[in-house]
């Protein structure tokens, strides 16, 4: 129960940050010193990677092989897909000088794939009896 308790507030917390930091403007931030090509693709990636495994860890109450997993599990990316596409549209569409970019988009679907396939590679594959 509190473990489940402390997944869906890691979730929502992810989601808080990802949304922020989605939106926000670094204009007069000072930039990093080190200038790594497509280093935004990788955040993308990260950001959807780990809200993939902090849904479903929340959503689950830790019953994996419950009927349904999988199946939620492809809810989960879906919708994870999804907020990724909105995030570039209001990307667009709200903010001065931020743009909607769809190999970010492409970024986070990937993520939330990888994510998907970490977690089948985890708790579904079929245990042999030796």
């Amino acid at each position: 129960m509190v473990k489940n308790l402390v997944y869906k507030v890691l979730f929502i917390s992810w989601m808080m940050f990802v949304t922020f930091f989605s939106l926000f403007s670094f204009s007069e931030v000072g930039t990093s010193r080190f200038n790594i090509p497509h280093m935004d693709k990788a955040v993308h990636f990260t950001f959807y990677f780990v809200m993939v495994l902090l849904a479903f860890l929340a959503k689950t109450k830790g019953e994996w092989l419950v009927n349904g997993t999988v199946k939620l599990l492809w809810y989960i990316v879906l919708l994870a897909v999804l907020y990724g596409i909105l995030i570039e549209v209001l990307q667009h569409v709200a903010t001065e000088d931020r743009h909607g970019d769809p190999l970010d988009a492409m970024a986070n679907t990937t993520g939330a794939i990888v994510g998907m396939l970490l977690l089948r590679f985890l708790f579904f594959r079929k245990r042999s009896l030796k």
